[in-house]
């Protein structure tokens, strides 16, 4: 059970990290050009191009590649509908952000850039890393900070969302039963209710925001 529940909740970040790097790699290979502007799907006035569309797929396809070596399976893991579900879920999530007057400060930018890793040199952020990592990536300070932007307003919403979460007392007694295994036991289900809500509240918006897909696109 455990083993599952750990599963589970690390599944869901994965989505969540290879929404980002669709992002923030969209120009690194992949990509069907030809149809990069043809929208996937459109949720309220956001969309989702065939372009960002392959690119999540094949950041996800190389992640579960490395998971199960030879036994991935992409039809076994529906992952063409797995990357467009999580990539409407990410436009309906910011759209609540924005909503709700959610901003990122230069300062929560700034931290953000200069504290990654990828970014330093002994130890330290070098701007000169900085601007050569992006041109390796075919990208412009301008591109890539509008795009961490959007990830750290849909970092901030999760954890918003997150942050209402506890577990209740009746959880907590039948945790208590397996005392060596509390702190992992407590940790793992605490995360898989946390990705319930967020679930939920997508769910929600749903109800209030359209979403159209173009099926045809992914088949």
């Amino acid at each position: 059970m455990l083993k599952a529940m750990r599963q589970h909740a690390k599944y869901f970040y994965v989505l969540f990290v290879v929404v980002i790097l669709s992002f923030i790699f969209w120009g690194t290979g992949g990509v069907d050009q030809n149809s990069g502007t043809q929208a996937v799907a459109q949720v309220g006035e956001e969309a989702i191009t065939s372009q960002e569309y392959w690119q999540a797929y094949d950041n996800m396809a190389d992640l579960y590649r490395d998971i199960y070596k030879e036994e991935f399976d992409a039809e076994a893991l529906d992952l063409k509908q797995t990357v467009l579900n999580t990539l409407v879920e990410e436009r309906l999530l910011l759209i609540a952000a924005v909503g709700a007057g959610f901003k990122v400060t230069d300062k929560e930018l700034q931290d953000s850039i200069i504290n990654n890793p990828a970014f330093m040199r002994d130890g330290a952020f070098n701007r000169d890393v900085y601007l050569r990592t992006l041109q390796l990536n075919r990208m412009t300070p301008t591109y890539y900070e509008a795009v961490k932007r959007r990830e750290l307003m849909l970092t901030k919403m999760r954890l918003i969302i997150e942050e209402t979460v506890d577990l209740n007392h009746a959880e907590l007694r039948a945790l208590s039963s397996g005392e060596e295994a509390y702190p992992a036991l407590r940790e793992t289900l605490l995360e898989s209710k946390k990705n319930a809500a967020v679930k939920s509240f997508i769910e929600g918006i749903k109800q209030r925001v359209p979403v159209t897909v173009n099926e045809q696109l992914i088949s």
